[in-house]
C-alpha cells in the first residue's frame, strides 16, 4: 500500500503569509481604476496562457503585494508536496484511504503508474478500450435490439457525478453527437423524471446505461427498474417480445448495461456482467466523467472526441504539474478563491458562461466545488481554523444580465465572478435585418454576443462615477442609483471554441482550483460524509410514508406533522 502522507495539514492561519495577508487586506483599498491607469501592462502580466485557455486575471481586487503574499501561502501550506502526493497515486484521501487519481484516467497509456502494486495505466487502457469497442458497435449500428434495429436514443440512468458530468459534458459538445443518436439523462427519483425521458421514446431503438459503482443507489436502482418496467410493457404493448420470463430476459440483455464494478448485482438485474464497464475507487464521483462514467458520451460523440476530451484534462493537468506557481492558472485561482472567501468575506461565486452549450457547467461545478470543499473538519479530524468553501451557482450568457447580475453590480454583497467565453461559436450566425440602430444588418450575433462578455466585466470593474452620471444629463435625484462603485471582481477565460479538448481544459482547470482551496485549508476534497446522514434517514423514514404507524411515531413532532400531512393529501 502507498503510504498516506505522513505530516499533518498545515495551520494556514499560522503562517506568516496569512498574517500578512490580513494585514494587506485591512489596509487594501480597491481601485481598478487607478492601478490599470498606473500601470498600462497590467492586464498583460496578470494575463496567462493554460493549454488553450486564455485567462485574464487582472480585474482581480489584488495588488502585487497581495499575489506574492498568496504564493507565499501556497509553500507555507505545502501546496506542490500535496500536489505531487496526489500525482503519485499517495492516499491523500485519508477518510477513506485511497489514492486520488482522476488525473490517472488522462494520461498516455504508454506513461507508466504503478499506484499499490496495480498497473494503473494498463487497467485505465484496458477498460478504456472497452468502452470505446461498445461505443463503436452502438454507433455503427452492430447493437442491436431485440428487434434487429439500432439504438437511436441511449438514456443514462445515474445521480450526483453519474449525471452531472455526463449530461453538462454532452450539451456541452452537442455539435459533435452522431447525427440520429440521442442521450437523455434521468437523475431524480420523482417518478415524473423517468416517465417523461421516456414518454416518447421507441423502446426497440433505446439503450439504456444505468451508472453506479455499487450498484446500489437508491436513486438510480429505483430509476432503472422503473425504465426496465417501461421497457418490459412497451415492448410486449408493441408485439416486439413475449410477455414471457425468457422475453424480459433478452430486453434487457439488449437493451440495457451498466456503468459499475458490482457485477453479481448487475447480473442479478439482467445485465450481461460482459457489458458492465468499470472504475476504480480512486476516482471519485465528481471526478469521474472522463472514466467510464463517461460511456454515453463516449457512445455520443465516438471515440476520437472523447479521445481528444482526455487529452485536454491531460494538457490542464500538466500545466497544473509543471507550471511554477506565478504562472500556474488552478493555483492563482484557487489562492484567488481563498483571498476573497478568508480576508475578502465572499460566500459565493458567480460562474457565467457567454457559450450557450455551457449552460450545465455551473451546476456540475456545484458538486465538484461543494461537495469537496464544503467541510468543517480537516484532514486529520481537527476543526478547521477558518472559513471553507463558497457557493457556486450561475447561468449562462445574457440569461444571467436579465436576472441576477443587478446584485453583482450594485449589490452589497462581493460576488467574484468567472466570465467563459469562447472566440467561434458552433452556430456562426449573422442577423440579416439588424435593428437600424445599433445592430446593423448582417451583424455577427457572437460578436454582439460577446461584445456583452467584455462589457460585463469592464463595468463590473470601472463602474460609473456620479460626475459621470451627471454628464449624462441625469437628474440630481437619480444620480446615486445610477452610480456604479466597480470594483467587483472578475476573471475572464477566453478559448478559441468549445471542442472535445477545451471541455476537458475548463473541467480539469476547475478540478485543480478545488484542490488548492483545499490544501490551503487543510481538508480532505475527495470524501463526502456530508451526503451520507440524510440517505440513511430516508430509508428510516420510508417506511412511515408508506403506513407503518410505528415508524411514524419514532419521528421527531416537526416530521412526523409533515408525514402525516403529507399521507393525508396524498389519500
Amino acid at each position: 500500500m502507498t503510504s498516506v502522507p505522513a505530516r499533518l495539514p498545515v495551520d494556514a492561519t499560522t503562517t506568516s503569509a496569512w498574517g500578512s495577508l490580513t494585514e494587506l487586506s485591512k489596509n487594501l483599498q480597491p481601485d481598478l481604476r487607478g492601478w490599470f491607469a498606473a500601470d498600462p501592462a497590467r492586464a498583460h502580466r496578470m494575463s496567462h496562457q493554460a493549454a488553450d485557455l486564455h485567462v485574464d486575471l487582472s480585474k482581480n481586487l489584488l495588488d502585487d503585494e497581495v499575489l506574492a503574499s498568496l504564493l507565499t501561502l501556497a509553500e507555507e501550506v505545502g501546496l506542490a508536496e500535496r500536489r505531487d502526493a496526489m500525482f503519485a497515486g499517495e492516499h491523500i484521501n485519508v477518510t477513506e484511504d485511497r489514492a486520488v487519481l482522476h488525473t490517472a484516467l488522462r494520461r498516455p497509456s504508454d506513461e507508466p503508474l504503478t499506484v499499490d502494486g496495480q498497473d494503473i495505466a494498463s487497467d485505465v487502457a484496458d477498460e478504456l478500450a472497452k468502452v470505446y469497442a461498445f461505443a463503436e458497435k452502438v454507433r455503427s449500428g452492430e447493437w442491436t435490439g431485440v428487434t434487429g434495429e439500432p439504438v437511436k436514443t441511449i438514456v443514462n440512468i445515474g445521480i450526483g457525478g453519474s449525471d452531472l458530468g455526463p449530461v453538462m459534458a454532452y450539451e456541452a459538445l452537442e455539435p459533435y453527437v452522431a447525427a440520429g443518436l440521442e442521450c437523455r439523462f434521468v437523475s431524480n427519483i420523482d417518478p415524473t423524471d423517468v416517465a417523461q425521458k421516456t414518454a416518447d421514446l421507441d423502446p426497440t431503438t433505446t439503450l439504456f446505461i444505468v451508472a453506479s459503482k455499487t450498484f446500489g443507489t437508491l436513486e438510480t436502482l429505483t430509476n432503472a427498474r422503473l425504465a426496465r418496467d417501461w421497457l418490459w410493457r412497451s415492448l410486449v404493448a408493441a408485439g416486439a417480445i413475449e410477455d414471457s420470463e425468457d422475453g424480459r430476459a433478452d430486453a434487457v440483455a439488449k437493451h440495457f448495461v451498466a456503468v459499475s464494478t458490482a457485477l453479481d448485482k448487475v447480473e442479478a438485474f439482467g445485465i450481461d456482467p460482459e457489458n458492465a464497464f468499470g472504475f476504480w475507487d480512486w476516482v471519485g464521483g465528481r471526478y469521474s466523467v472522463d472514466s467510464a462514467i463517461g460511456t454515453s458520451l463516449a457512445v455520443a460523440i465516438g471515440p476520437d472526441a472523447f479521445a481528444e476530451f482526455l487529452g485536454g484534462f491531460h494538457a490542464m493537468d500538466e500545466h497544473f504539474r509543471t507550471t511554477p506557481f506565478e504562472s500556474n492558472v488552478p493555483v492563482l485561482m484557487g489562492l484567488l478563491n481563498v483571498w476573497y472567501v478568508n480576508f475578502r468575506d465572499a460566500h459565493t461565486h458567480a460562474v457565467l458562461p457567454y457559450a450557450q452549450q455551457l449552460h450545465r457547467f455551473p451546476a456540475y461545478l456545484q458538486q465538484l466545488t461543494m461537495e469537496s470543499n464544503g467541510k468543517s473538519v480537516r484532514w486529520d479530524g481537527t476543526p478547521v481554523t477558518s472559513d471553507t468553501g463558497e457557493v457556486f451557482w450561475g447561468e449562462p450568457g445574457t440569461n444571467g444580465q436579465h436576472a441576477f447580475y443587478q446584485l453583482i453590480h450594485q449589490g452589497t454583497r462581493l460576488i467574484p465572478a468567472d466570465f467563459i467565453a469562447v472566440a467561434n461559436p458552433a452556430y456562426p450566425l449573422s442577423d440579416a435585418v439588424g435593428d437600424g440602430g445599433a445592430v446593423a444588418a448582417g451583424a455577427d450575433v457572437h460578436g454582439l454576443f460577446l461584445a456583452n462578455f467584455f462589457a460585463q466585466t469592464k463595468a463590473l470593474a470601472f463602474g460609473k462615477t456620479a460626475d459621470e452620471v451627471r454628464a449624462e444629463g441625469v437628474a440630481e435625484d437619480l444620480v446615486s442609483a445610477k452610480v456604479f462603485s466597480g470594483n467587483r471582481p472578475t476573471t475572464s477565460i477566453l478559448a478559441p471554441a468549445l471542442t472535445p479538448a477545451v471541455l476537458g481544459q475548463l473541467v480539469a482547470l476547475y478540478e485543480h482550483i478545488t484542490f488548492v482551496q483545499g490544501v490551503v485549508w487543510g481538508i480532505d476534497s475527495f470524501d463526502q460524509w456530508g451526503v451520507e446522514l440524510g440517505k440513511k434517514l430516508a430509508l428510516e423514514i420510508a417506511p412511515a410514508v408508506a403506513g407503518d404507524e410505528a415508524a411514524l411515531a419514532a419521528q421527531d413532532p416537526s416530521t412526523a406533522a409533515l408525514i402525516a400531512k403529507y399521507r393525508e393529501l396524498r389519500a
